[in-house]
């Protein structure tokens, strides 16, 4: 898909009793995606990006317990981790670079959720979050 990210990579699941095959919209999401991916690699200085999570079909969406409503059901979401940078600096380094995320959020303090607007000619929301056990809350 891009230098850094394959589709293999971000369709990825354990689940592997589920299809979790992208159909024609979901993967030109994917590789917005991607590219957007590779925008945060940049902006952290080229460091490795792992993907734990990023599309999911309904099936495997609904094996993990996310709801309907998720970015990751679209293709246009991403759990990643950098293994040398904390969550929080990851999430901002995002937030001072000034790509044009739709969210970002910490979730429990061991990844970083990226998301993208969910069509191409959608306005990001920039929205920074913690999501942890005292539950969601805005990053400050």
């Amino acid at each position: 898909m891009t230098p850094h990210f394959t589709l293999e990579e971000l369709t990825h699941t354990d689940h592997r009793e589920f299809d979790n095959t992208p159909n024609e919209t979901e993967l030109a999401n994917i590789k917005r995606l991607a590219e957007f991916l590779e925008d945060i690699k940049e902006v952290l200085g080229g460091k490795p990006i792992m993907v734990n999570s990023a599309f999911r079909s309904k099936a495997v969406n609904d094996a993990v317990g996310s709801k309907d409503t998720s970015q990751h059901r679209i293709g246009c979401a991403a759990d990643i981790r950098v293994p040398s940078m904390t969550p929080d600096e990851v999430v901002r380094a995002v937030i001072a670079s000034g790509l044009p995320y739709d969210q970002i959020i910490r979730e429990f303090d061991r990844w970083t959720h990226v998301s993208i607007p969910n069509t191409p000619e959608a306005k990001p929301r920039k929205q920074a979050l913690i999501i942890d056990k005292a539950g969601t809350r805005a990053f400050v």
